[in-house]
C-alpha cells in the first residue's frame, strides 16, 4: 500500500467515524455504556467496602481470642 492510499483510508475511515459519532443513537449507545460502567465502579466499590469490613471483624475476632488465650493461661 502507498503512503497515499493509506492516507486516503484514513481520511475516509475518519470521515464515517465523524459522522458516525454525530448521531443521535451513537451518543445514545455511550450514555449508556458509561452508565452501566458508572454503576459496576460503584458496585466494585461497594464489594470491596464490605470485605474491608469482613476482614476488620476476622482481625477482631483474632485479636480477642488471642487475649482471652493469655487471660486463661
Amino acid at each position: 500500500m502507498t503512503k497515499l492510499g493509506a492516507f486516503a483510508i484514513g481520511v475516509a475511515v475518519g470521515g464515517v467515524t465523524l459522522a458516525l459519532v454525530k448521531t443521535a443513537g451513537f451518543k445514545k449507545v455511550c450514555s449508556k455504556v458509561i452508565s452501566a460502567g458508572m454503576q459496576l465502579k460503584d458496585e466494585a466499590a461497594s464489594f470491596v467496602e464490605t470485605v474491608k469490613e469482613d476482614a476488620e471483624d476476622i482481625k477482631a475476632e483474632a485479636a480477642y481470642n488471642k487475649n482471652a488465650s493469655k487471660a486463661n493461661a
